[in-house]
């Protein structure tokens, strides 16, 4: 079924010629959306290149650049005389909630099993100032990825004190970090609280979760303090925006 008359007056707003992405690849990110929202169906056959040029301003060759990006992923198929065609939608992936309470948080990721990868370690100090908690005297630092059905869903930058970290150094490396913690029987946690910020993914964040430059993500930056108000815990994480969902109960 062609798309043509379902788009013809559309005009796309969506690009900006100021931003670090070239025009043809913001294109195909609408394309690419507009394939994972059903609105553009398998077996469909795009709007005419000269109806792509017109809704969103930019030259033909931008379009046939966007198109071949999709090709590329087995999302679009052009064919000489009919056009170009929806060959696959875009699996839905499932969303990870991010928990406001730590005991829902720690429920979640005690029963999470995603795949880990550590990128870097060491002794390292967090850049951090909080003005109700000091700094513990050392920390080690682990940053790695998680992974889930093959896809690198977050980075996660870890600082864990350093007395902490050696009660546990093997579980803290191959296990989610936040289960660990709240298992050693001599640690206890007084505080914990997270913000969450959409921000633009930046260069080194897209090329480790293979994600569009530009495009937004959920940053996380989470604190555990301890009994004498030291902070034992902060993590920064960095989430892929098609891979999380943040649920809140509203008062009535």
């Amino acid at each position: 079924m062609p798309l043509t008359e379902r788009n013809q007056s559309r005009k796309s707003s969506a690009l900006t010629r100021s931003g670090p992405l070239p025009l043809y690849h913001q294109v195909a990110e609408v394309f690419r959306q507009r394939v994972a929202e059903g609105e553009w169906r398998p077996g469909e056959t795009l709007p005419s290149l000269d109806a792509l040029v017109a809704e969103f301003g930019v030259a033909r060759v931008t379009i046939r650049e966007a198109i071949k990006l999709l090709r590329n992923d087995g999302i679009l198929m052009p064919e000489r005389g009919r056009g170009t065609i929806v060959t696959a939608g875009i699996e839905t992936r499932k969303p990870l909630r991010v928990e406001s309470a730590i005991a829902d948080l720690l429920d979640l990721y005690r029963n999470d099993k995603p795949e880990v990868a550590t990128i870097e370690e060491g002794p390292r100090t967090p850049n951090v100032a909080i003005d109700e908690a000091t700094l513990a005297d050392s920390y080690y630092y682990l940053k790695r990825a998680h992974f889930r059905d093959g896809v690198r869903y977050c980075i996660i930058s870890l600082y864990i004190a350093q007395d902490i970290f050696r009660r546990a150094e093997k579980a803290f490396r191959t296990e989610l970090a936040l289960p660990v913690l709240s298992g050693l029987s001599d640690v206890t946690i007084a505080r914990a609280w997270q913000q969450l910020r959409i921000v633009k993914c930046d260069a080194e964040t897209a090329s480790e979760i293979d994600y569009p430059l530009g495009d937004p993500i959920a940053r996380v930056k989470r604190y555990l303090l301890g009994q004498d108000n030291d902070l034992i815990y902060f993590a920064d994480v960095r989430y892929r925006g098609d891979c999380i969902q943040f649920d809140m109960d509203l008062k009535v």
